[in-house]
């Protein structure tokens, strides 16, 4: 998370240079430039292969640093904003365009439109990509699309509703009252979310950060976490704001025995850890253990590590706590993750609620009785998250505790009504936002 949050914020490039070519640039040209080669792979990736967007940069071809972050940027940047950028491509377009062009003229209308990519080189660079993806019919429909794009795009584009546009109309409806607010936060996303740590408890927090009301700390957006002050001795982790209070609201004692479910990559394991807990950490995905080992290691803290299912895996002996951040749909992280708007159909979230529901039996069946069960998930989705307890509830041997008034009285907003957390982008808008979450806490009876 730390490379895509600082990939996010590198500089686009070529610089800015004055006038725009006529024609497109002759064949032989010197070709198009690595920002460019490596945000078309991304986007071929993920509207066309349906990757996740860190898979697909996992998989670029090798190359500098500057280029692939500032690909990354472009990528992201056409993902979060793809309904407006078609809206003002629309006009110029007689017909639909193969897949491969229309990426190449969303890519050349971000640069131009959000990312002050200078209009020469906005419009030199498509055209050459086009070139080198052996689409040379289409040279001259790029060049011309996007010189008009360039002198009327921007009136164009802020004449739009763009927090509908750029929101999945299924997304839109299931966010309700709140579906504008969280959009907009998404939009101001564009050029990076901020960076949040999660302090080690007695360690002096880096300098340059803003302390959060609800304990962590927050740095501007394309900070590289591993050049601060304490990063090497474990002074902290990464983790958002919002991904930081599940761990908290389940407020682990010394020495107790609690399970952290769904453990990778670490950051509520850590927390739990910190708290002087003896935590079991549970994780299906084998690929993932490695990198849970590596944070608990810098950070010298332990716990038993566990590679196992959740939903077969149980205790030697009943649990008096355990954290269940259950797989979900993530809708909650599109500050971070924009590829998530392209991505999730709503199909995943029935498919992923009943995961959720067998969690939630498995970890009833793991506590003893006044055992505390805190599922929480990085969801915006109602379905994944009052609907799972209200049927969890229904069905299991458990019953709601909700969170008082004082156990959120850093973020009071995020207190629902039947005392649930209810994190949203759009809360602290003055402050960066937040990822969206849900938790709730239950109790075996």
């Amino acid at each position: 998370m730390q490379a895509m949050n600082a990939a996010m914020n590198a500089p686009l490039h070529p610089g800015k240079h004055a006038g725009m070519p006529a024609t497109p640039p002759a064949a032989g040209g010197p070709g198009p430039d690595a920002t460019r080669l490596a945000a078309f792979s991304l986007l071929v990736a993920v509207l066309d292969r349906r990757e996740p967007l860190s898979d697909a940069l996992d998989r670029l071809a090798p190359m500098p640093a500057r280029d692939r972050a500032a690909g990354h940027r472009l990528a992201a940047a056409v993902l979060r904003r793809l309904g407006s950028l078609d809206a003002v491509l629309e006009p110029y377009l007689r017909r639909e365009p193969p897949p491969a062009v229309r990426h190449i003229l969303r890519l050349g209308a971000a640069g131009l439109l959000l990312l002050d990519a200078a209009p020469h080189a906005a419009v030199a660079t498509a055209v050459e990509l086009a070139r080198a993806q052996k689409l040379e019919p289409f040279c001259p429909l790029v060049n011309a699309v996007l010189r008009r794009v360039a002198g009327a795009g921007p009136a164009a584009l802020a004449s739009l509703d763009a927090p509908r546009l750029d929101t999945p109309s299924w997304m839109w409806a299931s966010w309700g009252g709140d579906a504008r607010v969280i959009a907009e936060a998404h939009l101001a996303a564009t050029r990076g979310a901020p960076l949040d740590l999660t302090l080690r408890p007695g360690a002096t927090p880096p300098e340059g950060g803003m302390a959060l009301p609800t304990g962590s700390w927050r740095f501007p957006p394309g900070t590289d976490p591993e050049t601060l002050a304490g990063f090497a001795e474990g002074a902290f982790w990464v983790q958002d704001a919002a991904a930081a209070l599940p761990a908290v609201l389940l407020a682990p004692r010394p020495g107790e025995l609690v399970a952290d479910l769904c453990a990778a990559p670490g950051g509520k394991t850590a927390q739990l850890a910190a708290c002087g807990a003896a935590v079991t950490a549970v994780e299906r995905e084998p690929a993932r253990l490695p990198r849970l080992r590596e944070n608990l290691a810098r950070l010298g803290l332990s716990a038993e590590i566990v590679a196992a299912d959740a939903e077969t895996w149980r205790p030697p002996a009943p649990l008096t706590a355990a954290l269940l951040d259950a797989p979900c749909s993530a809708t909650g992280t599109i500050r971070r993750h924009p590829e998530v708007l392209r991505l999730r159909r709503p199909r995943d979230v029935a498919a992923l609620a009943a995961v959720q529901n067998r969690l939630l039996e498995a970890a009833s069946a793991m506590l003893a009785p006044g055992g505390r069960l805190l599922y929480s998930v990085c969801s915006l989705e109602p379905e994944e998250g009052p609907a799972r307890i209200a049927r969890a509830l229904a069905r299991l041997p458990l019953r709601h505790e909700p969170f008082t008034a004082d156990e959120l009285a850093a973020l009071p907003e995020a207190r629902t009504a039947e005392g649930f957390l209810r994190t949203h982008p759009g809360l602290w808008p003055e402050r960066g936002g937040m990822d969206g979450f849900f938790a709730a806490r239950l109790v075996r009876n």
